[in-house]
């Protein structure tokens, strides 16, 4: 009988590859956050998903076995987003290790970098691929991690930056970073150590790292690359560290966007090379042979395909934020903690007021609500989700809802998130984003800070002792 995996991250460069040879042995569910355009298939079901969403998640993992995650969110969606990419990836992982317990899903692979020996000062990008494992992990739900190197695609985000930077700059100044080891490995041969992985138990809950058949200086790289393409380019050491320095012109020439360029080049200053690759095959096909095979991927697509058709702007805002939380705090704490602190913090502009499980926020008089929230479901210990239903600062949609405020402890951390979803605001957007967002930031760092001191304070308290008595 054949087994179910779902595949979050399916219509990425990875996921589709992944589903060309997955499909051959199990039934996939094929998550995306529209299936606008895509078509159903012999084993192979879309489903819409907003990974952002629990209850989306929970119920788009319905009937699986096994689950693949193959996310980053180092490109943020439309609209407003006021969050890191390490704050949304945490976000979606918990999402989805909550998902996969939920539907008794027996094991999660899940595709990270490899972790060089100087954990301690891991740039933010590695930070977190580890974190997200951790929390991949946190429901008790087996986990199998591949870390990879950089992988040659012709999609994806590595190696296109590299091979623009090659096609682009007939002279490269090559600073320190250019001199750290790495270890490529062809998409093809990732891909096959994701699916080989699939169901093995004596992996569950291990990482293994994958490389291929060299261990290359990311300057052999771009001279290898180079030479692939036919051309001749003029390269001048630049004996400083200059990963600041480098972000900047790595945008520049290759015309990507910060928030993907940022995280990788400062990852660069990593020595990445498989070293735990016990219990999967290594990758066998040469650099340049996976580099022309990129290259050729690349042009078919780009005389299939043409240009994607740029989004359309949407108006909504996603908002997330992080901060220390005292010990054994519930989500449902951080909630009331919150709206109370608010009421105080603001008046008499602002009031709140609790009625059963949800709350509103007034402005001046209680009459005058600007926020309604209803509290979606029974809260946990660590997650409590508020519907925005109503109020003047909210447009409302055809199903009356216009996003969410959540509240939520990490698993096995002293972290909480605070994060707003799909809001859409009801002041023209050219003002929401000068005046109520930018007071939405301030307002959070100052609760922030506001739980931080309660932590001390409980801190202090724990310390206190009475004195011995004779």
């Amino acid at each position: 009988m054949r087994k179910t995996i779902v595949i979050a991250g399916a219509s990425g460069y990875i996921g589709s590859n992944v589903m060309d040879h997955l499909k051959e042995e199990y039934d996939i569910i094929a998550l995306s956050r529209s299936t606008k355009n895509k078509e159903d298939e012999d084993h192979i079901t879309w489903r819409s998903c907003d990974l952002f969403s629990y209850e989306q998640t929970r119920e788009a993992c319905e009937g699986a076995d096994y689950a693949m995650f193959l996310v980053h969110s180092m490109i943020p969606d439309g609209g407003l987003t006021q969050a890191t990419f390490e704050d949304m990836d945490a976000l979606i992982a918990d999402n989805f290790a909550r998902a996969t317990k939920a539907n008794d899903i027996e094991q999660i692979v899940y595709l990270s970098g490899i972790i060089p020996k100087e954990s301690k000062t891991l740039s933010r990008h590695l930070k977190s691929r580890l974190e997200v494992e951790r929390i991949l992990g946190g429901q008790g739900v087996p986990v199998t991690t591949i870390r990879a190197g950089l992988i040659i695609g012709p999609e994806g985000s590595s190696f296109p930056i590299l091979a623009k930077l090659v096609k682009r700059l007939p002279i490269m100044i090559l600073p320190n970073w250019t001199k750290t080891e790495t270890h490529p490995i062809d998409l093809r041969e990732a891909v096959q150590a994701l699916i080989s992985v699939v169901g093995a138990e004596a992996l569950y809950d291990h990482h293994i790292d994958i490389g291929g058949p060299e261990v290359m200086t990311y300057r052999k790289m771009i001279e290898d690359t180079a030479d692939v393409m036919g051309k001749r380019r003029v390269m001048i050491d630049f004996p400083f560290p200059t990963i600041k320095l480098s972000r900047l012109w790595v945008m520049a020439v290759t015309g990507e966007p910060k928030d993907t360029v940022y995280p990788l080049v400062e990852s660069m200053g990593h020595a990445m090379v498989a070293k735990d690759t016990t219990g999967v095959k290594q990758g066998e096909i040469p650099f340049k042979e996976a580099v022309e095979h990129a290259l050729e991927e690349e042009e078919k697509q780009k005389s299939g395909g043409g240009k994607k058709k740029k989004a359309p702007q949407q108006y909504t805002v996603r908002s997330i934020q992080r901060f220390g939380l005292p010990e054994n705090k519930s989500a449902l704490w951080m909630a009331d903690t919150y709206f109370e602190w608010l009421g105080r913090l603001a008046y008499p502009l602002i009031q709140t007021t609790k009625e059963d499980d949800d709350w509103e926020i007034a402005l001046l008089r209680p009459s005058l609500v600007a926020l309604h929230l209803s509290l979606e479901d029974e809260a946990t210990d660590d997650m409590a989700s508020y519907e925005i239903d109503g109020g003047l600062f909210a447009k409302l949609t055809e199903d009356d809802k216009t996003g969410r405020l959540e509240f939520r402890r990490l698993p096995e951390s002293d972290e909480g998130l605070v994060a707003i979803h799909e809001f859409v605001p009801a002041l023209p957007w050219w003002f929401y984003t000068k005046t109520q967002a930018k007071a939405h930031l301030v307002v959070m760092w100052l609760f922030g800070r506001h739980v931080r001191l309660l932590g001390e304070d409980a801190d202090e308290g724990d310390q206190v002792v009475e004195a011995p008595t004779n």
